[in-house]
């Protein structure tokens, strides 16, 4: 992969960066052996293994200890109009799951509806990752929180892997949404599957003098470190796009050497922190890709890839920028995403 076309000016900052705050001595790297080595020494059952073990090695990652996710419950979360107009075959499930095989993804997260009216024709195929709760956007005026729409014995009647969740954390539902997922992942892992939690910081109080902290490596460390505390199997990230939100917000606590000495104010130090909040990458981190922009959307994914892989991330799951295109164009994407953890050459800072 030409680099330096796709990264541009931003090639040599990030293909060279090294990580002197959080060394990556210090963290459990991305590994083929990640199920044996960590996950076999926590309290998961010998179900869970062999389902996470059976999503790390599936499609064209398999095995390297990376993962490569199509997410697609965007009908439900940004509504079916603003997802699938853009590419109106994806109105049928039936091309979401294809556009996850062909595109050799480990696997495919979707909602209830999706994976069930397709499930037993492809969930032997390709893991399935069941989405348990969602905001949906019809109710007026919208709350933004995330309600259970599935239970989780549904997600393993029709043989799931995994489920997936997301928090609000900072928002005023998010104690009742800890509480409802700590209880729906102990449910999951009790009848053998895997918890990925989507770790989303979110409140009014975010946003101080026109800037934006949603995305701040502080609140998004931990909103991470609060997701693995309820036992999630992969904690699911947006990429870091600041830092400092503790002190913008003047909430909390945090520390001056998050900001002097743990971090610097380049993306891959800030991803870093997001790993280290996942109790130093024993539990793996992935991060979102974000999304579609338009023609930029290849150069994007490829630069966020290299981001979350060299700050020692496990993989992307990228939804709007594959799906909200032709077909070939959308696996092409997702190739290319993968192609970044294929490369020996792209390593840990």
């Amino acid at each position: 992969m030409n680099y330096q076309e796709i990264l541009g000016s931003d090639a040599d900052t990030l293909l060279n960066h090294q990580c002197k705050g959080i060394t990556k001595e210090q963290i459990t790297l991305p590994s083929a052996r990640w199920v044996d080595e960590i996950l076999m020494d926590s309290d998961r059952s010998n179900a869970v293994l062999a389902n996470m073990s059976r999503l790390l090695g599936s499609g064209r990652l398999a095995n390297t200890g990376y993962t490569s996710i199509l997410p697609v419950d965007q009908g439900i979360e940004h509504t079916a109009a603003a997802s699938f107009a853009p590419n109106p075959i994806y109105f049928d499930p039936k091309n979401i799951v294809k556009l996850a095989m062909e595109a050799g993804c480990n696997g495919v997260a979707s909602t209830l509806g999706v994976l069930s009216i397709l499930s037993r024709k492809y969930a032997h195929k390709i893991p399935f990752v069941m989405k348990l709760n969602h905001n949906e956007l019809l109710s007026y005026p919208n709350s933004y929180d995330q309600i259970m729409f599935a239970a989780v014995e549904q997600a393993h009647d029709m043989g799931c892997v995994a489920v997936g969740a997301t928090v609000y954390f900072g928002s005023p539902e998010s104690r009742r949404q800890i509480q409802e997922i700590s209880n729906a992942f102990a449910l999951a892992h009790e009848l053998g599957m895997g918890c990925i939690l989507w770790c989303y910081a979110r409140n009014s109080a975010f946003k101080v003098d026109s800037v934006d902290y949603h995305a701040a490596a502080d609140l998004t460390g931990q909103a991470n470190h609060l997701g693995v505390t309820i036992g999630a199997d992969i904690i699911k990230q947006k990429l870091p796009t600041n830092n400092g939100g503790f002190k913008a917000i003047k909430f909390a606590k945090t520390d001056k050497r998050v900001y002097n000495e743990l971090c610097q104010d380049h993306p891959i130090d800030l991803c870093r922190y997001q790993v280290a909040n996942c109790y130093m990458g024993r539990i793996p981190l992935i991060n979102s890709g974000g999304a579609s922009s338009g023609a930029s959307d290849k150069a994007e994914a490829v630069k966020t890839a290299v981001i979350n892989k060299r700050a020692g991330g496990m993989g992307l799951i990228c939804g709007r920028k594959a799906f909200q295109r032709p077909m070939q164009e959308g696996v092409d994407l997702l190739n290319a995403i993968q192609d970044v953890y294929l490369d020996p050459t792209v390593t840990i800072a």
